[in-house]
């Protein structure tokens, strides 16, 4: 077990090496200069050279690669003297535009973001796979086809139509949930379900339908084995053979699947916060694209790899307690 996860840990840390490469020459190789947004008006050679030295942006762009990457493991320090702005390890970069750190930026919207996505991917966990495994079981019956249906609408409904529908039904027709915002759990826990109950919802139904199709083809598949037929002949109990025999195998896939997209939806819900007007990592992601935030960018870009790897790892960890035959692959 040690082996498998030193091997994991290796590949997460070369995959976002990777990742941090790529996104910082595509973003730093652009013809735009962060210097330039930060210069002010009027922004002459004199103002606009101090602008690149405190950035750090004069340096060729490996040296700002490495300053970059070192930042994240010891913190960084830009410019010099009484003007100088320290960023505290683990630091993703600064954003001179919102004169913050770009990791206390993430920090301070990720709570939002969490929220959503852990509900949402909860939600959408139980639901789709007891849908898989009730139309698996009920095959050919209109059960069967009544799933199916509510899966192939989820998958083909946009998310933002989904949301403005549930908008206008729950929150404006009946008024029984709130329309948008977002309250702290720490403040209001009520409030803070309320508020986020439409959000699960939307997501929940969209993805619930991938994961209901997908566990209903594995279910069918795996019930459809010689070790089903010999647990039978040994007299086990049907609720035990579809639970620890059938589910217990084609759950793989489904936990694969799992990890990636809530590692997907942990680094920002673009259209849901849109939606639902929460200022989460989706809705930082946005604004920093509009205002040419390089530095928030590219740290945040870095931050939403690392989740989605990080996500992966723990895939991999859950393999080894589902099928123990993968840590020795």
């Amino acid at each position: 077990m040690t082996r498998f996860i030193v091997q994991r840990l290796g590949g997460m840390l070369l995959v976002l090496l990777v990742v941090a490469v790529i996104s910082f020459a595509i973003f730093y190789l652009l013809p735009s200069n962060p210097a330039q947004l930060s210069c002010g008006k009027p922004c002459t050679p004199d103002n606009l050279a101090r602008a690149k030295e405190f950035m750090g942006t004069n340096l060729p762009w490996w040296q700002q690669l490495g300053a970059f990457l070192w930042g994240i493991v010891a913190g960084r320090t830009f410019g010099s003297g009484d003007a100088a702005v320290v960023c505290a390890a683990p630091c993703f970069g600064y954003s001179f535009q919102q004169n913050a750190s770009v990791t206390d930026l993430i920090v301070s919207r990720f709570p939002v973001s969490a929220s959503i996505a852990v509900g949402a991917a909860v939600l959408w966990l139980i639901l789709g796979v007891a849908g898989g495994v009730i139309s698996a079981l009920r095959r050919g019956t209109w059960l069967d086809r009544s799933v199916m249906t509510l899966a192939i609408a989820g998958v083909s409904a946009p998310s933002y139509l989904v949301g403005l529908l549930a908008i206008l039904v729950f929150g404006f027709t009946l008024q029984w949930l709130p329309t948008g915002g977002y309250v702290p759990l720490t403040e209001d826990p009520g409030q803070w379900f309320l508020h986020l109950v439409l959000p699960w919802c939307t997501l929940a139904f969209i993805s619930a339908a991938i994961y209901a199709r997908l566990t209903r083809g594995e279910m069918i598949e795996s019930m459809g084995q010689d070790y089903i037929r010999t647990a039978r002949a040994k007299g086990l109990g049907e609720p035990r053979i579809v639970v620890r025999h059938g589910l217990r195998n084609a759950i793989i896939p489904v936990v694969t699947i799992f990890g990636l997209d809530l590692g997907s939806l942990l680094g920002g819900t673009v259209i849901a916060e849109k939606v639902f007007s929460m200022q989460g990592l989706g809705a930082l992601l946005i604004d920093g694209v509009h205002t040419l935030d390089l530095q928030l960018v590219v740290g945040f870009t870095l931050f939403a790899a690392f989740l989605i790897v990080f996500a992966n790892f723990v895939v991999d960890l859950l393999y080894g307690f589902i099928d123990p035959r993968v840590k020795t692959s």
